[in-house]
Parts: C-alpha cells; structure tokens; sequence
C-alpha cells in the first residue's frame, strides 16, 4: 500500500505540472512512453531497478534513450524518481497519473465483452450508448468472448451489467426447471 501512496504523490506532483503548464498530452505521452521502455525489454528493467548501477549512469541512458522523445519538462521528472529511487514505481505512477486525467476530463474506462468482434460503426454506437447512460465520456475497451453467444457484457468501476445470450438462457433454463420442480 505504501508504494501506492508514493506513486499517487509523484502522479499527484506530475498532474500539478501539468496543470500549470497545460502540459497534460505531453505528460500522458511520456508516461505512456516510459512504461512502453519498460515493458519491452525486461533488461532495461533491471538496469533501471538495479542498485549496482549508480543513478548517474541510470539518468545519462534515459537521457539518451528519451530525450528526443519527450518533453524537457518530463525529462527533468523522470530524472528526479530516478533520483529519489523510486524508478519501480513507473507503471504506478503512470496508472495513477491516468486515472488523474480522466477524473479531470470526466471520462471513465468501460470493459466491453462482446460474441463476435465488433466492426468500428457498432463499437461507435456502444461508445455513444454508454456514454449518453453514464453521463461521462467513455473509454470502451472491447474484448471478443464467442461464450457469451450474443449481446453485451460491460464492467465499469464495480458495476457489472450483463446482457448476453448465454446469461438469458442460463435464466431461462432455471424458471424452466423451477417450474417442472413446481408441476410435479
């Protein structure tokens, strides 16, 4: 929980910046190519991770390896965590730096389970659906689940809506046998 709390303060800190500066797509962009670094090669990770490498050495291969890249500014904050040591907290710091911007924007992130894959004229319509529904722009992450049969699943914060085929036929199945419990 405590590297949580650290890495909402460095996106917290981050978010102020940009605010200020009205930097927030610069900044989104870097995050976004930072944990892309990251992720791609799990050497870069533990070169950055590593206490056997001084932060010196760390910060003049980020310099190389981004500075065209990003943004000066965003530069600078990196080179800080870096200097504060608290390179591992990246990803945290990106996902609360996210979640920080679409608070602002009023947008919210919506998990889309659908039978088939969707063409972009009906994932258009489930991004107008749901955003005229929730009051907020929406984020739809779609995910194709052929066991779903048909319709809609959609999760959001802690909220689970499910419209599909299957979850309508298991309810049919149940009043079915329920009843045939009942006439005999």
């Amino acid at each position: 929980m405590r590297a949580t709390v650290v890495a909402r303060s460095y996106a917290e800190a981050l978010f102020e910046l940009g605010e200020r500066h009205d930097t927030h797509d610069e900044f989104a962009q870097g995050l976004n190519t930072m944990t892309s670094l990251l992720g791609t090669d799990p050497r870069i990770r533990s070169f950055l991770e590593t206490p056997k490498v001084d932060v010196a050495r760390k910060q003049d291969a980020l310099r190389n390896a981004l500075g065209a890249q990003v943004s000066p500014m965003f530069m600078n904050f990196v080179l800080v965590v870096l200097r504060k040591r608290r390179q591992r907290l990246f990803s945290e710091i990106a996902a609360a730096y996210r979640d920080l911007l679409d608070e602002k924007l009023d947008r919210v992130h919506v998990q889309v389970t659908v039978a088939h894959e969707p063409d972009e004229q009906l994932e258009d319509r489930i991004q107008a659906e749901l955003t005229r529904i929730l009051g907020r722009t929406v984020l739809p992450h779609v995910h194709v689940d052929p066991a779903i049969l048909g319709g809609i699943i959609v999760r959001y914060g802690d909220k689970v809506v499910d419209g599909s085929l299957r979850r309508r036929l298991v309810g049919l199945r149940r009043r079915l046998v329920a009843a045939s419990v009942n006439a005999a």
